[in-house]
């Protein structure tokens, strides 16, 4: 159950540590992001990072039987494995191809940003070694708009928009560009300025395309100025598409302060309350019991020190499944629906939490990291406030070791 998979079966696993997908709030995810998006908007669901440590395989086929048509991974390895379970479906290399990967990628269906001219290099090579003809094999051009990560700058943009022309066997699908910092009104309006008006020089070479290819689930999630790419598209013939990752997994990627800028006169532009929901609870259990005196320490370090007669409940997780070394002391964890803080550090395979308050706590018991019990409730996002990170990172984080287990 490591890697790219998720059980849909009953855990058998012996070590009692695993996360829990829901399909129920995944889909109602997926609907609320579609509804946001609107009719005339393709939504292309990210999955990339083992879908954000959730399990690529059983994610994607739930959202493929939920109507997704698209699907953003990272590489053509990647690309490979979801192939295997979603034979169908149109599945972006968001990252590229490098040396070697073209061949696979054409055989596999898979469709690549592009940017370097090394990119139509490699493609097209591995597309006329296999006999293919002219408009046959699709591809995204990113733009870079200020990212300074991917994407073609504007003087770079005609001659590889010339690679595509008729006889080529590639052809220019999308054309797409990454917001940097979409939660800023000024920034991101600075960026569609620049996307549209590289649009337009393109279009004045008389080549289309069929997406423009923009935003994120920040942008969904905003009244922001992205909405005017529909309107973009339809001057040239196509539709706009949106790349919707972390949300669809119910966690928005919004600061407290989102909005700013979008409004009028710089006021906060309201942020769409969807009602997202966490699809992943991660668990374990109880597998042991002491009661120590004042005075005696617990953990690496002694960096727990019991000021009272203390009852410890040791956990079977530890930072090799992601629990951060840093929620040591910090963190807590779900037992019997209260709150049992982490006593000492976090050891590389197990956690040690007090239980002096949370009364009858015995061996067995289910112990939450992240999800709810007992009317309490732990967040990727309370984890990441305490580890200074970002939820994206606590939630792709939690190891290949620990069984992603599907419920409904």
């Amino acid at each position: 159950m490591a890697g790219y998979g998720v059980s849909s079966e009953k855990m058998t696993s012996t070590r009692p540590t695993w996360a829990e997908i829901s399909r129920s709030r995944l889909v109602h995810n997926h609907d609320v992001l579609r509804r946001l998006a609107g009719p005339e908007t393709e939504l292309l669901a990210v999955v990339k990072a083992n879908a954000y440590g959730h399990g690529l395989a059983e994610c994607a086929r739930v959202l493929e039987t939920n109507g997704a048509r698209w699907f953003g991974v990272t590489s053509v390895e990647e690309g490979v494995a979801l192939r295997r379970v979603c034979p169908e479906a149109r599945i972006l290399i968001m990252s590229g191809v490098w040396a070697g990967e073209a061949e696979s990628a054409i055989e596999q269906n898979l469709t690549a940003v592009v940017w370097e001219p090394q990119h139509l290099d490699w493609l097209e090579e591995a597309a006329r070694r296999r006999g293919l003809g002219a408009g046959t094999v699709p591809v995204h051009l990113e733009i870079d708009t200020g990212m300074s990560r991917q994407g073609a700058g504007r003087r770079e943009l005609a001659a590889l928009v010339e690679r595509m022309g008729p006889g080529s066997p590639l052809r220019l699908e999308a054309v797409m560009t990454h917001f940097h910092s979409p939660d800023d009104g000024q920034d991101t309006r600075e960026q569609i300025g620049l996307f549209v008006a590289a649009l337009a020089a393109m279009g004045e070479r008389r080549i289309g395309w069929d997406f423009v290819s923009a935003g994120s689930s920040a942008n969904l999630l905003l009244h922001d100025d992205t909405t005017a790419l529909v309107g973009v598209a339809k001057q040239m013939g196509a539709r706009r598409m949106v790349r919707a990752g972390i949300a669809l997994y119910g966690y928005s990627p919004l600061p407290a302060n989102a909005g700013a800028g979008w409004g009028a006169m710089g006021e906060p532009s309201p942020v769409k309350e969807p009602g997202l929901k966490p699809v992943l609870a991660w668990k374990t259990r109880v597998t042991s019991l002491r009661e120590i005196g004042i005075g005696t320490s617990a953990g690496y370090g002694a960096t727990f020190t019991a000021q009272r007669p203390t009852r410890l409940a040791l956990l079977p997780v530890g930072y090799a499944d992601g629990l951060n070394w840093r929620l040591g002391n910090r963190g807590r964890a779900l037992i019997r629906g209260q709150r049992a803080p982490i006593a000492g550090r976090i050891s590389m395979d197990q956690t040690v939490v007090d239980v002096t308050d949370i009364a009858g706590v015995a061996a067995g018991d289910e112990a939450v990291l992240i999800g709810e019990q007992g009317g309490e409730k732990i967040t990727a996002d309370d984890l990441a406030d305490l580890q200074k990170t970002i939820a994206y990172e606590v939630l792709c984080d939690i190891g290949a070791r620990v069984p992603r287990v599907m419920v409904e």
